[in-house]
This record gives structure tokens, sequence and C-alpha cells, in this order.
């Protein structure tokens, strides 16, 4: 046995944090939760750079490794040797990129004798969790509830008795839910989905882990809340789908979620990045997704997967694992899928259940086996009997002190002996399949008629929850079973707030409606539609009616309190309806369906009662609407109706003229050239004139004319990995100014505020990863403190607390007027990207007043708006002759609503930011070039997708905006840089002579798109990303 083996077993259940108590230096309060990781602004600006990062002070584990802890606060450097506990990322997202940045700072020995957080640590105590005062924060937006939670976790009872405080996973976010005080405390660090998790045995140290991009393990210490080691990279490119703890909670066992399969040992209080020891398993193994160490020894462990089950034993000479084999031959007896294995208290079998309903016995003596060829223990662990315990499926198996308990499909927990006699059994008709069991630390005394050392498993409370999202907890006196949690078993689809109270309405596709209040937090009324399931919600302004739609077509329209019917059930769309929405004065109800119908109904009395019935419908797009939207005409009371879809059409419905199955449409925009529109919003009156608010898959926001849908503006959204999906305009405040206005938004993960109006400054929004397996819908509380995310396949639905001052702040000190658009450029204001673009400025002042002329120069800080497109195409930005034309009118009609005055020419500044606002906010791309290919090209022989020449010439003179063969061959024939011209500055005059001859020589047959952009329109972007391709590759 190795020393170091030998003295974990001698130092037995000793604290990891034992040795700290002779920490120099006296601590130092903390703040009130301190944030992770401080929100992060594009040029590395934002409120928290005034703030102290939050960080750990260096201190010993029980056989004395350093450990510390760094902050991850934007603009610091990694870290330095030796490495040390680093702070897992916050949930919040960089604007540009939007990926976390691993970025640590490391405290000098002198400033850890003086950190606060390390204090939350050392001086924690159960329930002391919920004291911490968690109204001030910097972040504009801060979580504040979770409903719901991971079902196919486990559920952990951290504390019983006088406090039910449970431990579960909801999303990327661990819960601690006080649930008779009705709190609850969010860890959150990480920006995938958890994908496993593992409780310490005096429940204290919880380890966390996810897989994904940029996968972590976080182990957190759940007395004060504070994370104490993050481990990044532990399974690069995978993730990590089982994780374990040992009982002396000094080590982690990691499985990576990768088709070949990882295993790492961890000394997770070691300053390392590395582990201890790992291999790899083969895939023929089957995906071992289960994992627990042996309690008596942390070096041995045991994990499975459906079909195989494999023991570990670790130390000087490395990681080893022996497969015992075992088949429906072994015992001649049905085996089934193995669930969970369990090391006997026995300490020298181990047990593993299976869906047959039996028990797999693992002895490391097999009596048929001679004694000289057997391996040492567990490495020779082989299957000696098989034990039938029922017919069910057994699901959790579990060892509690000298019992042995199981859980299965039925909603059985039975507690057996060591020689798998059953001792008793707790059931309940309302309990589903067991996915987990956790039992209390609190230990009860036990009836006079019954010793303790009898009946050892009536002492302790359990919490168990089902695959079906039900929590419960059970009282092992009484086999009393309280429901503790109820939620969502399947995605959240919709959600929707009162326009009045504080009540949200929560629809799954399940069929479950769910009514809370958001202020208590309080559960009031639910249903259950078992016909289909709900895909969309709203209420009507007044708040009497809430309308569902659902994914059989049909629509409800329900009691907005009692959710029960008000009306028959409305059936006219032939798919499943995606959204839904009311008129400002409740007369019409408008439907949008996945068969690109529109359907609108209307308000009636039927014997006294309000009710909609069908008025007519029409099939508006051809491709998926994206949103409908109700409005009132300018001048009147009247309602107006849009809808917009991917086709790019923005259609106008004429509510007033249309009758019985005939809808009018009065307009049909095209609202986009090339890009997909994605979601729209009324603009607020922020000027005399009014506009509608468009957002696109290019992290462009566009300001159309509510009138003439003519594009009055385009300007960079925000940009935080994806494009945003639905926006809404945030209800003001009471404290807030009524005269300001900001816009809340989700993009595939995150949830987000922008200040209005929008002008492209990236400092005047923020984003926060709400749900990374993708967010389908959005709420605002009615007086707009609150926001809701639903987190789809994630059962999950977040409230957000606004906190609209962080989020000005973090504005104000991205600094004023031009400075945020300067820091957009390359190299900023000083870099020699702004020299060249005033050199191509002024150069196009001396185009517009004549090269020839001798007359003295005007020096101006102005150009013509003619001469915007060539210094555009100058500095890299090559516009369509569409975006140029909605450039020119931009600037043309800036002042015109003011005064009738047109604009004529424009000045540096407002030019810099009409080319940030129009230019590809993630620059050039091969990407959408090999699309392109991808959909007018052919595979050659060589598999490549290449575009004949002569369909090519063909399509830029007849598809799109076409060119005449004259500014074909002028293109090329300069691109290819053989245009002949005077010397000089005299202007170039091109001569068409030996045009098509130059063409046919310079550009091959079959182009590429890699030909294409390189050696025809001479881009560097191909070159780059073989390069780029290159550097992913070797890593």
């Amino acid at each position: 046995m190795s020393q170091d083996r030998q003295t974990a077993q001698e130092m037995g259940e000793q604290d990891p944090l034992a040795a700290t108590k002779e920490k120099e230096g006296p601590p130092e309060d903390a703040g009130a939760e301190e944030p992770l990781c401080p929100p992060s602004t594009p040029s590395g600006m934002g409120i928290l750079d005034i703030l102290p990062p939050s960080t750990w002070a260096g201190s010993q584990d029980a056989l004395g490794e350093d450990i510390a802890r760094t902050s991850c606060l934007k603009g610091a450097g990694p870290p330095k040797p030796p490495p040390v506990l680093s702070e897992p990322k916050g949930a919040i997202s960089s604007p540009h990129s939007g990926c976390r940045k691993q970025d640590t700072q490391q405290r000098s020995s002198k400033d850890n004798q003086h950190d606060g957080s390390s204090s939350l640590v050392w001086g924690a105590k159960p329930g002391m969790l919920f004291q911490k005062d968690r109204e001030s924060s910097p972040h504009s937006l801060n979580l504040s509830w979770v409903f719901g939670y991971n079902s196919r976790l486990a559920v952990h009872d951290l504390m019983d008795g006088e406090d039910w405080v449970l431990l579960y996973v909801s999303s990327h976010t661990v819960v601690i839910h006080d649930v008779l005080g009705n709190r609850q405390y969010h860890l959150q660090g990480h920006a995938n989905v958890i994908s496993c998790l593992c409780v310490s045995e005096d429940k204290r140290w919880v380890a966390t882990a996810d897989r994904g991009p940029d996968a972590l393990i976080i182990v957190w210490d759940s007395f004060s809340g504070v994370p104490v080691r993050t481990i990044f990279e532990s399974h690069p490119g995978d993730g990590v789908c089982a994780i374990a703890i040992s009982r002396d909670a000094k080590y982690l066992v990691t499985i990576s979620a990768g088709t070949v399969q990882r295993v790492c040992v961890w000394r997770w209080t070691l300053p390392t990045e590395k582990p201890l020891c790992s291999t790899e398993l083969r895939p023929e193994f089957g995906y071992q997704n289960y994992v627990i160490f042996n309690p008596q020894d942390p070096h041995e462990f045991v994990s499975n997967s459906k079909t195989q089950v494999i023991f570990y034993l670790w130390g000087d000479a490395g990681l080893q694992y022996g497969t015992p084999f075992l088949s429906n031959k072994t015992f001649r007896s049905v085996v089934g899928r193995f669930s969970q294995s369990v090391f006997h208290f026995n300490n020298s079998q181990a047990l593993t259940g299976t869906s047959a309903g039996k028990v797999v016995v693992w002895d490391a003596v097999d009596p048929r086996t001679d004694p000289k060829e057997q391996q040492a223990r567990p490495l020779g662990m082989t299957p000696t009997k098989m034990v039938s315990l029922q017919k069910e499926s057994l699901t959790v198996l579990q060892v509690l002190e000298s019992c042995i308990v199981t859980g299965d499909v039925k909603g059985h927990i039975k507690f057996y002996d060591g020689e798998l006699m059953l001792l008793s059994l707790y059931s309940h008709s309302k309990v589903g399949p067991i996915r987990s069991l956790s039992f209390s630390t609190t230990l009860r005394d036990p009836p006079d008629a019954f010793p303790a050392r009898s009946w050892p498993f009536l002492t302790r409370n359990f919490i168990l929850s089902t695959s079906d999202a039900t929590v419960f907890h059970v009282a092992t006196d009484s086999a009393n079973f309280e429901k503790v949690l109820e939620e969502a078993k399947k995605a959240v689809s919709a959600i929707a707030c009162h326009p009045q109270q504080t009540l949200v309405a929560v629809g799954s596709p399940c069929g479950l409606l769910k009514l809370w209040d958001y202020q208590h937090t309080e559960y009031l009324a639910s249903r259950i539609f078992p016909e289909a399931g709900i895909q969309c919600l709203a209420y009507d302004p007044e708040g009497y009616f809430l309308a569902a739609g659902f994914t059989d077509g049909s629509v409800h329209i329900l009691d907005a309190i009692s959710l029960q019917s008000s009306c028959k059930e409305l059936r006219f769309s032939r798919g499943p309806v995606t959204h839904i929405s009311f008129s400002h004065n409740s007369e019409y109800l408008a439907t949008a369906d996945e068969k690109y119908s529109v359907i609108v109904y209307k308000k009636v009395l039927q014997n006294g009662r309000r009710c909609w019935e069908h008025l007519a419908g029409l099939d508006s797009h051809y491709k998926p609407i994206r949103s409908i939207l109700f409005g009132v005409q300018s001048g009147s009371n009247e309602p107006r109706l849009l809808s917009l879809g991917e086709d790019r059409q923005l259609v106008e419905y004429d509510l007033s003229s249309s009758i019985k199955d005939h809808l009018v449409v009065t307009h049909r925009d095209r609202v986009e050239q090339s890009a997909v529109p994605l979601c729209l919003a009324w603009y607020p009156q922020l000027s005399t004139e009014s506009f509608i608010l468009t957002a696109n898959n290019c992290y462009k926001m566009k300001l159309l004319n509510t009138t003439t849908k003519m594009c009055r503006k385009t300007l960079l959204g925000p940009t935080y990995g994806s494009p945003l999906e639905k926006i809404q305009i945030l209800p003001a405040t009471s404290t807030a100014d009524p005269k300001q206005y900001y816009l809340v938004y989700i993009t595939k993960d995150k949830v987000g505020l922008q200040i209005l109006p929008v002008d492209g400054n990236p400092h005047k929004s923020s984003a926060f990863i709400c749900h990374p397996d993708g967010a389908s819908d959005l709420a605002s509380s009615y007086d707009g403190r609150y926001i809701f995310t639903a987190g789809g396949r994630d059962c999950t639905v977040m409230k957000w607390k606004v906190n609209l001052s962080a989020l000005d702040a973090a504005a104000f000190l991205g600094g004023e007027d031009m400075i945020p658009f300067y820091n957009l450029l390359d190299g900023g204001r000083e870099g020699e990207f702004f020299r060249e673009l005033e050199d191509y400025f002024y150069y196009a002042q001396i185009c517009s007043q004549g090269t020839n002329t001798l007359e003295n120069r005007q020096v101006s800080m102005h150009i013509p708006l003619e001469e915007i497109p060539s210094v555009m195409r100058a500095i890299g930005f090559y516009p369509s002759e569409e975006e140029i034309e909605e450039m020119i009118n931009e600037v043309k009609f800036s002042k015109y609503m003011d005064g009738g005055e047109q604009v004529t020419e424009i000045n540096l500044e407002d030019f810099i930011k009409l080319y940030i606002n129009h230019r590809p906010a993630l620059g050039l791309s091969m990407k959408s070039l090999q699309r392109a290919f991808q959909v007018l090209g052919y595979d050659n022989e060589k598999g490549d997708k290449v575009i004949d020449r002569g369909d090519l010439l063909s399509l830029l003179q007849c598809r799109g905006e076409q060119m005449t063969e004259d500014e074909l061959a002028q293109c090329l024939t300069t691109l290819l840089g053989r245009r002949p011209g005077r010397r000089g500055s005299e202007p170039d005059i091109y001569d068409p002579s030996g045009a098509a001859a130059l063409i046919e020589e310079e550009i091959p047959e079959e182009i590429t798109a890699e030909i294409f952009a390189a050696d025809i329109l001479g881009l560097p972007i191909a070159a780059q990303e073989k390069k780029n391709g290159r550097k992913e590759a070797n890593l």
C-alpha cells in the first residue's frame, strides 16, 4: 500500500479544511454575495472595473497543500505558477465573441492574509446561507428564482428537521432551496447545462460538472455558497457525464462524455489542473454513466453502463481497472440492463441493480476459481450470484449504514439487510419511477419498541425524486409522503405575465399549465390538457382571460385565475399554434401556426359572456412566421395587426375591412434583402417619427417607418454569440425616468437588456446566460421589475430581477459621444485603420471638388453623400446597391421630420457611426460564401462544391442586383489586376478590348469558394480560414 493511500485511510473522515484554522492574519468580513465573475464589455470597460474582485486567501487542507482562490475579473492576466484554486466563470457573456474568457487573477501572499472571501468558508455553518444580504448587486439582471429542475439528476437533502433544505440542478444553476422558508440560493458558474453532481457525506461539499464547450468542474461549499475549486479543461471537447466524491471528501472521480471515455481521479484540494491518474475505456464497455467510490477505501471505485460494470483501483501504479464478464448464460437467467452499483458495507462485495429487478453480487473471492489465479480486490471482482428481488426494474441502489436500499419504477422504496432479506417497504400511489434517494443526516430517536440497532433505517427521513419531476419528503416513522415539488416533466415552451397582477403562467408541451404568484413564489393553480401540448400563452390587456395555443392547432380561452375554460375550444389552425396575441382593446385575438397561416378571431357576446369567434385566416407567408404584433392606428383607436416571417415579408392586415372568411391585407413589404428577420416590436415614441423595430440574424436592428415601412435606420444590435430571437419593450418602473426606455431580449441562450434609443453603442447592452440548451420564450412583469425566461428542453423558468441603474452605470463607464465607436474600429482612435479612414475621407473631398482644378480648395469636415459608397468600399466594406440606398436615405432624411430639411453631406464622426452600424457585425467570413456555393454549385470529380465559369457570369448578370455585361467585364478586369490606366492622378479609362480573353485566361472553368475569394476578389479571408482551421485541428 502506498504511503499516500495509507495516510488517507489513517486520516479517515477528517475535514479537508481542518488545517486552515491556523491561517495567518485575522479574517476580514466579505461583502454580501459578491459576483462570481463581473460582466464584460467590448472594450473591457464596465461597472465592475471599479469594483474589487472576489478572491480567496491562501490556506492549507488537511494534508498541508496550499489552496488559493482567483478572480474572474476581465482583463486580468493568466495565472502564474504555482496554480491556485480558480473561481468559476459567472454566467455572463462577452458582447462581441459570445465566448467565455477564462481569465484569472492571482493575489500576493500578503493580500491573502486579509481576504474576506476565505472567511466566508472558514466561518460558515449550516443554515447561514440564507442570512446573506442579496439586495445589492452590480449586475443589470440578477437571478431571483428558478421554477423547475432537471429531473434526470438527483435531488439531495441538505437539511432536515425544522428546516427542509434541498439541493438540485436547474439548467446550468445549482439551486439550494429552503422549502419551509420559501427561499432559494443559486450557485452560478457553469455556462453549459450541468450534466452531473455529487455531494459529500457531511452534505457540505458539492461537486458539479457540465458538458459542452469549455466544460468546468466546480466544487462548492454549500454552507457559504462559495465555489472553492474550479477545474478547467478537465475533459476537453466532451465534458463530464458522471462524477463522484470520496467519503473523506478529498478525491473526485470523473468520466468524460465522449465516444472514447476517459476516467480521471482528482485531488481537488491540490493546486493543479491535472488529475492524479487517468485511463481511457474501450467503447465496447458501453457508455459508463454512473460512478461511486468505495466508502471504506477512496482508492477503489466502481462504474457501470447498461451492459458492463468496471471496478477500479488507483495508487502509485496508476489507474487500473477490471471488467468482469456477465451474461444471461452465467447464471442461466436474464440479467437485464444495469442501473446503479454500490460497494457492500461488508467491504468485500459489491452490488449492481438491474432492469430485471435483480441484484448482481460481485466478490473478489470466487469459489469456482483457483485462489492462485484470482486477482487482487477489486480488480478481481467476479459475479458470484444474482438475487431476484422483484419483477419491476430497479432504478436506485444505495447503502445506508447496515442496510441496502432500492428504488424502482413503481415508486417503491425497499430496505434490505446485508443478505438481501427484506426489512421494510415504503410506497405511495402517487409516486412515479424513483430517480434518486437522499437521506437526512439528522437522526431521530427510534420508538421504544424498536431499538436503534434493530431498525437503523427508521432513524432517518429521506427525500425521493421521481423521473416525472416530483419530489417527496418521506417521514420514516409514520411512512408519510409529503409532496415538496411538482414541476413540468417535459420542456417548458411558453410563459406569460399578467398585465396587472404579480402572476405568471407557465405552459409545457406535456399539457401542464401552472399559475404562480411570482411576488411570493406561491403556486396558485394548475390544469392538465391531456390531448395536446401548450405552445404559446397570452393574457388579454384587461387581465380577465388567458389564451393558450396548442400543438394540435386548437386555442383555449381560459379564466385568468382559475384556468377554467371561458368559452368553447377554437380549432381553425391546420398546424401547431406558435404565436398568440390580443389587440389593445381585446376586440381581436390573432394566432400564427406552423403552416404559415395567420388566423384572426373577433370578440362577441354569447349568453351575456364574452367569447371569441373565428373571423378569417390567411396563408400570409411561405416560410415560418416569426412574430405577430398588434398595435394602434395613428389618429384613431382602431387596432393594427402585423406579421413577420422568415420569408422577409412584413404583412399588415386591414381588420376593419375584413369580413367572415376574408382577411384583407393592407401592405406587404420586404424588409430585408439577404438577412432573415427574427422579431419585431413597436419602438417607443422617442422622436416625432414613429417606428417599428426589427432584428435580424446578422445582428442588425432596423427602424422602419410605421406608415411607409421604409428603413430609416440600420443599427448594430447586441452581439452575444447568437442573434436576437425575441424582443419586448420593458414596461417603465415607478422609479425609472418616464422618458427612458429599455429593451429586453433573448438570444439562443442568453437574456439581456438594451438602453434605448438604439445607436450601435455596445456598452448600452448586457446579457447573461439563462438557458444554455436554448431559451424558448420571454415575458416581463407588468411593472418592469422582473423578466422571465423559459428554457424549453431544460424544463425551467427563470425569474430575473431588473437593476437598471447598473446598466446605466456600465454605459456611462463605456464612454460618451464617439468613444465607444472609436473603440470598435481596428486599433481604436489612434490606430492605423482610423488614419487610413481619414485619408480616404479627405481624398473623397478632393475628388468631389475635382482633381484637375487649380483653384483654392475648400477644406471641410464633410463629404457629399454620393461619396459614401466609394469610401465604404475603400475601407473594406462592400455594400449592395440596396444597402447603399438605405445608407444614403438614412442620412438624407435624418432631419426631415423635424424641419423638412434634407441632409446633403456627412461629417467624419457620423460616417464612422454609419460604417459601424452597417458593416457586417462579425466581419467577412468564408462560411457565408461557402453556403452560397453549396446552394448554387455542384460536386465536381474531386468532391468539391464548384460553380461553372459560364454559370457564374450568367448569375451575376441575371440574378439579384443584375450587372450589365460592360459593368461585369470592367469589374473582373480590375479585380484581376490587368486594368489599363493612365499615369499620374488622372482617372482610369476602361478599355473593353480583350476583356473576354482575359477572363477566360485568368478564371478557371470550375470555381470553388476559395478560388472566388482569394484569386478573383483578392480577399485574405480564404487564407485566414485555412490558417484558423489548421490551428483548430492542432488544438
